[in-house]
C-alpha cells in the first residue's frame, strides 16, 4: 500500500497523482484540510483520494460549457469537470468537489465529478453544483447534437460500470445527476437549490440496475414547493428506482417528467417503493414488497 500526505498548493493534487507508479498497487492520497484549486484527472486504478472531512478538505474549479475557447467552440459540458476519474477500482472520502461556475444562466452546464469507471466509490463526500453537478459515465451511445459530446471521452467505449455513494450529499439544480452507469445512491442528500430535475439518467439497454436510491432524502435548500422533479429520462430505457426515500415537498406531485419521450413510458422504468402520498405520473409504477426486495446491494455489484 503507498501512502502520500498531500497539503494544499498550486497543482500539488496533478503532481502527487503523477508521482504514484504506473501500476495497479493500492495508493492513498490523504489530502490535508484547505482548499485545492485545481482541475484534476485522476486515470491511475486502485487509488483513493481521502480527505478529512467533507467540511475539511475541498477540490474546486469553475469552468463551464458556455465558455468560448480559444479555437472559437464553446467548451461543452464534459469539458468541465473538476474532478475526472477515468479508472476504474477508485475511492473517494471524507471531501468535497466544488464547480463554483455560475450563474447557471451564463456559464450553462458545469460538472463537479465526472466519474468513468467500474467499481467507484464514494463515501461522506459533497459534490457542489448547478447544472451537471455529478456524471456517472458512460455516455449514451449517440449524441443527439452535433459536437454535444465533445471531451475526454468522446470516441471511448461505452463501458458499462457501477458506481457506489454512501453517505453524500449531491446539490444542484437541472439534471444534477445524470449519465449511464448502475449507480447505488445509500444514506445520501439529493439537495435541490433551484427548481428543475434531480436525475437525468441514460441507462443503457438491457443493463440491469440504472439508479437505485435507498435510505435517501431527497430535499431543498431554495427550491420552492412543487418546483422539482425526481427525474427525467436522458435517453429513452432510463432507469430511476427509489426506496424508502424521503421526499420533500418541493418534488412535484407526479414525481416524474417523461423530457417528451413518449417510447419512454414502454421501455424506461420509473420506480418507488413503498408507495408515495401523491398520485405519481402514470408511467411511473410502485414495486410490491417482492419486486422492491431483489434491489439489494448484492444483486446491484453482481449485475455486471
Amino acid at each position: 500500500m503507498i501512502e502520500i500526505a498531500v497539503c494544499p498548493g498550486e497543482n500539488v493534487l496533478a503532481r502527487a497523482i503523477a508521482a504514484l507508479p504506473a501500476n495497479d498497487e493500492p495508493a492513498v492520497l490523504r489530502l490535508a484540510p484547505g482548499t485545492y484549486r485545481e482541475k484534476v484527472t485522476l486515470q491511475r486504478p486502485y487509488t483513493t483520494l481521502e480527505g478529512s472531512g467533507a467540511g475539511e478538505t475541498t477540490i474546486l474549479w469553475d469552468d463551464g460549457a458556455l465558455e468560448i475557447l480559444a479555437d472559437g467552440m464553446k467548451r461543452g459540458t464534459f469539458r468541465t469537470a473538476t474532478l475526472l476519474v477515468d479508472a476504474h477500482h477508485v475511492t473517494l472520502r471524507h471531501l468535497t468537489v466544488v464547480n463554483a461556475a455560475a450563474p447557471r444562466e451564463q456559464v450553462g452546464q458545469a460538472i463537479a465529478l465526472y466519474a468513468d469507471g467500474d467499481h467507484f466509490t464514494c463515501e461522506d463526500c459533497t459534490l457542489c453544483s448547478h447544472q451537471d453537478t455529478l456524471f456517472t459515465a458512460p455516455l449514451p451511445p449517440k449524441e443527439i447534437e452535433k459536437n454535444g459530446f465533445i471531451g475526454p471521452k468522446q470516441f471511448a467505449p461505452r463501458t458499462p460500470q457501477r458506481h457506489t455513494y454512501r453517505r453524500c450529499r449531491i446539490e444542484g439544480d437541472v439534471d444534477f445527476i445524470f449519465g449511464g452507469a448502475a449507480a447505488w445512491f445509500e444514506d445520501c442528500d439529493i439537495v435541490s437549490l433551484a427548481a428543475g430535475y434531480a436525475t437525468a439518467a441514460s441507462t443503457p439497454e438491457g443493463q440491469k440496475f440504472g439508479y437505485v436510491f435507498k435510505d435517501c432524502r431527497f430535499l431543498s435548500e431554495g427550491a420552492p414547493e412543487n418546483s422539482c422533479y425526481l427525474g427525467r429520462p436522458w435517453r429513452e430505457f432510463a432507469q430511476t428506482v427509489l426506496l424508502n426515500c424521503l421526499i420533500g415537498p418541493h418534488i412535484r406531485p407526479e414525481g416524474w417528467h417523461d423530457w417528451n419521450k413518449p417510447v419512454f413510458h414502454e421501455q424506461g422504468i420509473y420506480a418507488e417503493y413503498p408507495a408515495p402520498t401523491t398520485q405519481r405520473a402514470p408511467y411511473a409504477r410502485i414495486l410490491t414488497q417482492e419486486e422492491a426486495a431483489q434491489y439489494t446491494y448484492e444483486n446491484f455489484i453482481n449485475s455486471l
